[in-house]
């Protein structure tokens, strides 16, 4: 596997792990694709449906995991999560989660010190509960 897609690998490991264990949310899916795209993490934040991007970038990357996340990608997100809930039969309401991880060293000194520092960012509802058209 190369680095840039273990890096990716990792990342929603490490999401779904926050996911579950940090905010006691139920993991209903990983890698889910239908015809709109694929769907990082599926969830249920309470009676909520959450679908939920994920992104990563390394220390010094010109642009940020979250800003990496431009109209046209949200514009997938949003027909993806919309096709998913309808194969569920979801009726309740839905949203769409981004947590962005940036991976990097403190210093020169740090790259041959093991693990690197993973800063991870969550932001809630990036539709802001609007039912975006496609």
């Amino acid at each position: 596997m190369t680095r840039h897609l273990e890096l990716g690998r990792r990342a929603e490991d490490r999401a779904a792990d926050h996911i579950e264990k940090s905010l006691g949310w139920k993991l209903l899916g990983r890698n889910i694709v239908n015809p709109y795209g694929e769907l990082d993490i599926v969830a249920m934040d309470g009676s909520e449906l959450v679908i939920v991007e994920v992104r990563c970038r390394t220390l010094g990357a010109v642009q940020s995991s979250l800003d990496s996340v431009g109209p046209q990608k949200l514009r997938h997100l949003i027909n993806a999560g919309r096709a998913h809930a309808d194969r569920l039969g979801w009726t309740g309401p839905w949203r769409i989660d981004l947590i962005g991880f940036t991976v990097g060293r403190v210093n020169a000194a740090d790259r041959d010190a093991g693990e690197p520092q993973w800063a991870m960012e969550h932001v809630r509802d990036v539709t802001c509960g609007m039912d975006v058209t496609s």
